[in-house]
């Protein structure tokens, strides 16, 4: 869960090293969405169309990220509140292409889930520990965090449904991971708008005369 009873940070983070962490993390995801993104469609993947949709999700909340990385913590908490807001209606539409495709889809392909969920996950695992000492900072630095963490678990588990869609020869472990990375995705976006309006109340010891 995100962290509410620690210290509040009032001072901007411009750190350069996390800006260049985030530039990397940018390139990646763009990259990763471009790919997987085609090769979802190419192999008939829900799980790989999803994954691919958060590669997208997250490069645009790295670059929201890089924006407001020198900005008042109010600024970054503000910006939190609008990644975690992107997160969870992310979510929501995994869920519910998913239920569509329950009635409608086709068995995808299990080699070229196999393969692309291998890829995303050397890709994710790098960014995230790029970002792992950052984990516990404000909630725009732990939003990025947390993206990066719930990729890596998903791109784990496009790679069992591959395994489920080849020894089943059936659609449905497909199916349950995407609804899987949608539920983890309504999770990661809730920790994150609950910190960044923790963020946002006023301090009562800063209201206290000196």
């Amino acid at each position: 869960m995100a962290c509410t009873s620690c210290a509040r940070e009032t001072k901007p983070t411009n750190d350069p090293r996390w800006r260049r962490i985030l530039w990397i993390a940018l390139a990646v995801n763009v990259a990763m969405f471009v790919g997987e993104m085609g090769a979802g469609v190419a192999g008939g993947s829900r799980a790989l169309q999803a994954d691919a949709l958060d590669f997208l999700g997250d490069a645009a909340n790295y670059a929201i990220s890089l924006g407001v990385a020198g900005m008042a913590l109010a600024w970054r908490a503000r910006a939190a509140l609008v990644k975690g807001g992107t997160i969870v209606a992310f979510g929501l539409a995994v869920l519910t292409a998913t239920l569509w495709a329950a009635f409608h889809g086709a068995t995808p392909k299990a080699e070229v889930m196999g393969v692309v969920g291998f890829v995303a996950l050397i890709a994710n695992a790098a960014v995230a520990a790029l970002l792992y000492r950052y984990r516990t900072g404000d909630a725009n630095m732990r939003s990025v965090w947390i993206c990066s963490r719930n990729d890596a678990i998903g791109n784990l588990a496009v790679m069992l449904a591959a395994l489920g869609v080849f020894g089943t020869g059936t659609a449905w472990p497909d199916l349950i991971v995407a609804a899987i990375m949608a539920g983890l995705g309504l999770w990661g976006g809730a920790q994150i708008i609950g910190q960044a309006r923790a963020e946002l109340r006023p301090d009562p010891a800063a209201a206290q005369p000196a």
